[in-house]
């Protein structure tokens, strides 16, 4: 046991510590089978006669990619509310132990402990739903085993302060629960950077919010390896469905299209909020980091009953601490919203003249795309803003590569989003060639027509490494690499595999496309080639003329 897991083993109760965990034949064989008659499961198939996989690993894996952290550190359990549960059942003796939540919070932790006969401490959030970490450590006692913070908060909405919670992990010796289900409606990091530094901190996340899974109770907690694998030790065998995998494994295969959702959200967040700030029913509404609003009314009871009996359901949470006279309002649909804000405007309908919602206003096309790639092998998504900077987002379970595609948004200058879930258990070759692919034809997709594009682009030697990348739109296929690579791999990539990913976006992009590159350190000559290449791009892609058209030796054409 090393140093970490010791920590970790001496916070659990003396029974968990010694428990046997119940197994399956399956999870003892490690052979292929084709006739399964261990389970006394119904031979005879329909979709769902078998039991399903008690270890989720395509979920596990999948998530993996998404979150930025290895699957071994992955709980995934029927909601969150089961791996709330569980932490309670790890290390809380009943009777014997006491946890701490900030108040007001999320319902769940109080009827867990409850449950388990943990006694419950309560640490009130200030006025402005603040987090104060010296207040928080204050409530701790002899027998706190676990201390609980969401955020962003339910039902306050707000980020808490990533200091405070520092100061929290540094200042207590036992389990700290960081519940971010609603992380992804959010700008801040998440905690799950931060497992490294402390092994006694468990992250809770969830399909039901942003991803729209609420129906298929999945939720996630990330921690150190010991603390997930005790998790699986204790839980029910077979605590996700099968039907229930498969439709989050396809669901999750395209996040372009949740993160497509969720930015509607948040703009709907900032139009909604805006809207009732403007009202005289409405004293405050709270800033926030989740996909709800928390506001406060001068008379609740008044516009809680309004809306019912327009059959708009919201959540009175003026019972909470710090919330006399508040509702908390999901953030719904376009429509959703203006019913809202008719209702507690007192107007009667939230429509227009012409029959539109308010909100349905015009919205600016530029030279934008998304692609979806799927084959046996990959499920790639892409989406390109030739015109709008926005941090990169890239996702493929190769780290190295990530980092190579993060230069062709930065050094572009162009918003890029990449997420592929490939089988890098047999290599990395059909998820490098299947994102060049997918990005060549996003980019091509995004250019139209190429009206008033400057077509070429070159960038000279760059770094140490001395890339040189030269580009021309015109539509012809030519494909160039004087390019040596010293060693097999560079990072987690084959280096064979840089070649063949340039070559597939050029053949997509239908450019031409040629490198040279030069030094010692491949790191550096890859990196140099995939800024070179982002420089040349932004160049070729600028539109020189607005609606005009393409230079060449014939002129405009």
């Amino acid at each position: 046991m090393n140093q970490r897991e010791n920590i970790i083993s001496l916070l659990l109760r003396d029974n968990i510590r010694k428990i046997t965990p119940y197994s399956t034949a399956r999870d003892d064989c490690k052979v292929k089978m084709d006739i399964y008659l261990d389970a006394n499961e119904n031979p005879y198939p329909n979709g769902v006669n078998r039991y399903p996989s008690p270890h989720q690993t395509k979920l596990k894996e999948m998530l993996s990619v998404l979150k930025h952290v290895p699957a071994e550190n992955i709980f995934t359990g029927n909601g969150s509310d089961e791996a709330i549960d569980l932490i309670f059942r790890l290390f809380c003796p009943p009777g014997k132990s006491s946890m701490v939540q900030v108040v007001p919070t999320y319902g769940m932790y109080s009827v867990a402990a409850a449950i388990n006969d943990v006694r419950v401490i309560d640490a009130p959030l200030d006025g402005n739903f603040a987090l104060d970490a010296a207040a928080v450590l204050s409530k701790v006692e002899k027998d706190t085993k676990v201390i609980f913070l969401c955020s962003p908060n339910n039902p306050s909405g707000n980020l808490l302060d990533s200091g405070q919670i520092l100061r929290i992990l540094d200042g207590f010796d036992g389990i700290v629960v960081v519940d971010e289900a609603y992380i992804d409606f959010a700008d801040g990091e998440s905690f799950t950077m931060r497992l490294a530094e402390y092994p006694r901190l468990v992250v809770l996340q969830t399909m039901s919010k942003a991803w729209g899974m609420a129906g298929l109770r999945i939720g996630i907690a990330i921690a150190d390896k010991f603390i997930v694998d005790m998790m699986s030790r204790i839980k029910y065998p077979y605590n996700i469905s099968a039907l229930n995998q498969s439709k989050a494994e396809e669901l999750l295969s395209d996040p372009l299209a949740a993160a497509d959702r969720v930015a509607e959200i948040k703009s709907e967040r900032s139009r909604l909020a805006a809207a009732l700030s403007g009202m005289d029913s409405v004293v405050k509404v709270y800033p926030s980091d989740a996909n709800f609003l928390l506001v406060r009314f001068r008379d609740k009871t008044d516009i809680f009953d309004r809306l019912l009996q327009n059959g708009i359901i919201v959540r009175d949470r003026s019972s909470a601490c710090g919330c006399d006279g508040c509702l908390r309002i999901t953030v719904g649909t376009p429509e959703e919203n203006d019913r809202v804000i008719a209702v507690i405007s007192g107007e009667t309908d939230g429509r227009t003249a012409d029959g539109k919602s308010a909100s349905a206003d015009s919205i600016k096309t530029g030279r934008r795309a998304s692609c979806y790639r799927k084959t046996g092998e990959t499920a790639v998504s892409v989406r390109v803003d030739l015109d709008t900077f926005r941090k990169p987002v890239t996702a493929t379970g190769l780290g190295f590569f990530n980092h190579m595609l993060e230069q062709i948004g930065y050094h572009g200058g162009i918003g890029l989003e990449i997420i592929c879930f490939g089988d890098l258990s047999t290599d990395d070759h059909h998820s490098v060639e299947d994102v060049a692919i997918a990005l060549g034809d996003c980019l091509k997709k995004a250019l139209g027509d190429k009206s008033g594009i400057g077509r070429y682009g070159f960038c000279l030697p760059m770094d140490e490494a001395e890339a040189m990348v030269l580009l021309d739109l015109g539509g012809r296929t030519d494909f160039l690499w004087n390019v040596t690579l010293h060693e097999p791999k560079v990072g987690d990539v084959s280096s064979q595999m840089f070649r063949h990913f340039f070559k597939s976006l050029s053949e997509h992009l239908n450019c031409n496309l040629h490198i040279k590159a030069a030094g010692e350190n491949d790191h550096h000559i890859v990196e140099g080639i995939f800024k070179a290449f982002a420089r040349a791009l932004k160049s070729a892609v600028k539109q020189e003329q607005q609606g005009g058209a393409i230079p060449s030796s014939k002129g405009w054409i």
